[in-house]
């Protein structure tokens, strides 16, 4: 079936966010695992591999479309090197793919791509808990400190 050119575009611009979204959480997850925050790196991973659904789901449709995914391009991944600026680089991503997401939305209505729609909606959800997931863990790291909240995110290794 053939798409529009600019749903598709806007497609491909999700794509590029979810490809980048992965590489960032992926290699935040693997760095709170090395600082031993291992509890906090398992959930950092499943975010990365949501992405990744997300990026399939969005490859599926721009080939539907007759489009042609593009995974050669990222956009600039952000690495944190503390727990706040980790999570302030994360949100921000989310920020980003938000308000893409509402713009997508208003455009593929507006075209009768309810399809495309719906999958903007479902992915908007998905990134809106996440942002919720963020502002609850910033707000717990000022209020109880780095180091409090830190020591809630230990796991010992199994024996």
């Amino acid at each position: 079936m053939k798409g529009d050119p600019e749903v598709i575009e806007f497609l491909n611009e999700q794509l590029t966010a979810e490809l980048t979204a992965i590489n960032q959480y992926f290699l935040h997850s693997k760095m709170q695992e090395n600082f031993g925050w291992v509890k906090l790196a398992k959930y950092t991973r499943h975010e990365s591999i949501d992405e990744m659904k997300h990026a399939e789901v969005l490859t599926d449709r721009i080939l539907f479309l007759d489009g042609l995914p593009n995974y050669q391009r990222l956009f600039h991944v952000r690495i944190g090197q503390t727990v706040k600026e980790m999570f302030e680089a994360d949100r921000q991503v989310e920020v980003e793919a938000i308000d893409r997401l509402r713009r997508g939305i208003v455009v593929m209505r507006a075209k009768n791509d309810v399809t495309s729609a719906n999958i903007f909606e479902s992915i908007l959800a998905d990134e809106e808990h996440h942002i919720d997931y963020l502002d609850t863990q910033l707000e717990l790291l000022e209020s109880l400190g780095e180091a409090l909240y830190l020591a809630q995110l230990i796991e010992q290794p199994e024996s």
